[in-house]
């Protein structure tokens, strides 16, 4: 499973949620400035070349919806990121959390509680 580029990742993140688009419907969902529909329809395609999404042909015009699920593609790169980023320590992602302040002690708290439940 090959890494997404940013905007592979947006387009995904829009068929997760709806499931099944046609490239108008992906381009209504995009935020920001939209690309042109030929540029999002070429990324689309993409997509299906690296096996992340297949459609459904009606006449000219295709559906399309994800292969790989929005679970699966967070677990690969999630547990990479682990790897690259924080020596294979849950410690020191959640660390680094705690020291850019991006996680609240009630969180932590909460996260705490749910290992212990596990045991």
């Amino acid at each position: 499973m090959d890494k997404l580029t940013n905007k592979e990742e947006e387009i995904m993140k829009i068929l997760w949620h709806l499931e099944k688009a046609f490239v108008k419907e992906i381009m209504e969902k995009t935020k920001g400035s939209k690309p042109h529909y030929n540029t999002l329809s070429t990324i689309v395609r993409n997509l299906e070349e690296k096996n992340y999404v297949d459609h459904e042909a009606f006449g000219k015009t295709h559906r399309y919806f994800p292969l790989i699920s929005k679970e699966s593609y967070r677990k690969k790169f999630v547990n990479s990121s682990m790897v690259d980023y924080f020596d294979n320590s849950y410690k020191n992602l959640v660390s680094f959390f705690a020291k850019e302040e991006k996680i609240t002690i009630e969180e932590l708290k909460e996260i705490i509680d749910l290992i212990e439940k596990k045991n």
